[in-house]
């Protein structure tokens, strides 16, 4: 078999070469890395070695700098910084090759800069927004590692390491993670085919279809015990089975990477920053099941992970990793990006099954299951974008590898975006076992701004929130059940003191109102009359007329009825979990709930028709500009004296203290 790369350089060279040009000399290349049964020619181990040491950049000639260019990075102007990093480059007529990477995984220090020197270890450095370019290059290509900069070093086996600087995988961000899934987020060109197979990939693929039948890699992956990272659970071999083993003339697999939980980011980061790990792992899971046409339902609003998977797709194409005869078998497979419209729904995976067909997005009964009857009728898998990242691997090492690392039923790792009130957010991936406080404390670094913690939102709007006494439960799908959340796709935002548990159920609420499909009554009546009666828990008197009063008494005593019936009628999932955030937070911040309704009060004061506030007589200047910004005239005095607030007209917008320069204004 004859394969070749792509004529593009691995990293783009600055100013007109690269470290890594591309062998177009040697079409061989590619089998050369993949196939263990390559010629052992001391000539051809020569080329192999030397060509694996240049795309894996153990050697070097000249300085290569790497710029995080994932969406996170561009966020916080890393674009800007690659354009100065290029400016610099050219003023001082250096020769350096200049690498767009991905995200590395801690978007709070990002724009994120690696450096390299010849000879030496790739060097970390955070939050290099572009005026800090020219000397952070001043002084790293005269040899100096600036202090206030650094981040981490990588650790290398053979290049020699910087003096002083810490080690990423000793760093608290980096240290506890078992990165698995995001091994190569931000280490290599997630646009070069050449990069990814000299770090490993694709190796699974030529072994499977070389060494396994599709039967034999359904019972590894069943023997290695994972399980959906969708947030279901359901055990991927297991599922994967079912679909080869019902009769169909077209079966099809289904990549679901329609992230609509607000605070996850994962799934586009792992396609943003390694796609082709994506593709391997479709490649694998379609030649088990049995498909020849596979789907990846995308986001529309993820326009860098779609440019970056449709190069990667092409690439795998050229170089007969995709399409047909994939690797000179008689395995063919073609890959279909759809993008999807937005709809949260859609995650549900027969609404999606819905939308790929060009119907409206709604789910269905259930059985038949999509393994059974799914897409256009025919057996079809749908897995998530981490379920199938995890399957190169996976076939590489063996499913005692893969079942070594988590717990007795939840096996491998679970990849988490870390976001809220914590110091250090991003992206995380630890093993199965690991508590809540050790990746809330350990690797974010505990509450932002030296507040005090209240919860953790786990699993999106499906899920629910962790209080502190149950810091130190487990992850895995078993524990998280028990205080009334679940893993869900892996979103993990981080509540202080001055969240408002009430107003959390009512966002999530909000948004799971707002986005059900409405098929069914359950999920949309009951979810509309729980939004109701959070909105009547925290409104003020001032909006109530008649008997309102009454029915916000009445309506709150049948909140959790409502909320078990919403779970146990609606037809999807989606429905059935809807009512988690209201049920944990009843379950572990009841007080709060209470203190809403019996005391019109928000301890948080977040809900803003519940509070009220007063002027500190001692502190107010009378300067008058709290009553001149007032959209009520709720505030009166006299100029230099004392002003105070006339509470029957205060709305408790907060502009009062907003503007207050004294800071007199304070929450009653």
């Amino acid at each position: 078999m004859t394969t070749k790369l792509l004529d593009r350089p691995v990293a783009p060279a600055h100013p007109a070469t690269s470290n890594t040009a591309a062998f177009a000399t040697y079409p061989e290349l590619l089998t050369w890395l993949m196939d263990a049964d390559a010629p052992q020619d001391d000539a051809v181990r020569k080329q192999r070695q030397d060509r694996v040491a240049e795309l894996r950049r153990d050697r070097l000639v000249r300085p290569a700098i790497f710029v995080g260019m994932g969406t996170c990075g561009l966020g916080a102007g890393a674009q800007e910084t690659l354009d100065a990093i290029r400016a610099y480059l050219d003023q001082n007529e250096i020769k350096a090759d200049v690498v767009k990477v991905g995200c590395i995984g801690l978007c709070s220090s990002e724009p994120l800069v690696e450096i390299q020197l010849p000879g030496r270890t790739r060097v970390t450095f955070q939050q290099i927004t572009k005026d800090k370019v020219s000397g952070l290059l001043d002084s790293v290509l005269a040899g100096r590692i600036p202090d206030k900069q650094v981040l981490a070093q990588h650790r290398h086996a053979t290049l020699e390491p910087w003096e002083d600087v810490p080690f990423l995988d000793e760093h608290p961000f980096f240290g506890p993670q078992t990165r698995w899934v995001l091994v190569n987020c931000g280490l290599i060109d997630p646009s070069q085919i050449d990069e990814y197979i000299a770090h490993g990939g694709y190796q699974a693929l030529a072994k499977a279809v070389r060494q396994y039948t599709p039967d034999q890699v359904c019972d590894l992956v069943e023997a290695s015990g994972l399980r959906g990272r969708g947030g279901g659970g359901f055990p991927t071999g297991k599922k994967w089975k079912f679909a080869r083993q019902a009769k169909g003339d077209h079966k099809y697999l289904i990549c679901n990477a329609d992230e609509g939980d607000p605070g996850a980011f994962m799934d586009r980061a792992v396609i943003e920053s390694d796609p082709h790990r994506l593709v391997e792992g479709m490649v694998l899971a379609a030649y088990a099941i049995g498909a020849t046409k596979a789907y990846v339902y995308i986001r529309a609003e993820y326009p860098l992970a779609i440019k970056r998977l449709k190069a990667a797709l092409s690439q795998a194409e050229a170089n007969r990793l995709l399409g047909q005869n994939i690797l000179g078998t008689d395995f063919s497979l073609e890959i279909v990006i759809k993008m999807g419209a937005g709809a949260f729904v859609c995650g549900e995976e027969t609404a999606l099954i819905h939308s790929i067909e060009g119907r409206r997005g709604m789910p269905r009964p259930r059985p038949p299951f999509p393994a059974v009857s799914g897409l256009f009728k025919k057996p079809t898998i749908i897995n998530n974008v981490e379920t199938l990242a995890n399957v190169p691997s996976l076939v590489d090492r063996g499913a005692e590898w893969f079942s070594a690392v988590g717990t007795s039923t939840s096996k491998g790792t679970k990849v988490f975006a870390l976001s809220g009130k914590v110091s250090r957010t991003g992206l995380v991936e630890v093993a199965m076992g690991t508590t809540v406080r050790q990746i809330v404390f350990d690797i974010g670094g505990g509450i932002a701004n030296g507040r005090h913690y209240k919860a953790v939102q786990i699993g999106g709007p499906s899920g629910g929130c962790i209080p502190e006494q149950h810091l130190d439960i487990d992850i895995d799908y078993e524990s998280l059940k028990t205080v009334g959340a679940m893993m869900g796709s892996g979103g993990l935002v981080v509540m202080d003191e001055d969240n408002c548990m009430v107003d959390v159920a009512k966002f999530f609420m909000d948004f799971i109102q707002r986005e059900s499909c409405g098929k069914c009554i359950p999920c949309r009546e009951g979810t509309r009359r729980m939004l109701e009666i959070l909105q009547r828990i925290t409104r003020g008197r001032r909006r109530e007329q008649g008997i309102d009063a009454l029915e916000r008494f009445h309506s709150v005593l049948h909140l959790q009825d409502l909320a078990e019936t919403i779970r146990d009628a609606s037809l999807c999932g989606l429905g059935m979990t809807a009512p988690n955030p209201v049920l944990s937070t009843l379950r572990f911040f009841r007080h709060e709930y209470e203190t809403h309704i019996f005391e019109r009060r928000c301890p948080a004061g977040v809900c803003s028709e519940l509070v009220t506030y007063t002027i500190d007589a001692e502190k107010c200047k009378g300067c008058a500009l709290c009553a001149k910004k007032c959209p009520t005239q709720a505030i009166v005095g006299t100029p230099k004296m004392p002003h105070y607030i006339v509470a029957e007209k205060c709305i408790g917008c907060g502009t009062c203290m907003d503007v207050c320069r004294p800071q007199a204004v304070m929450k009653a």
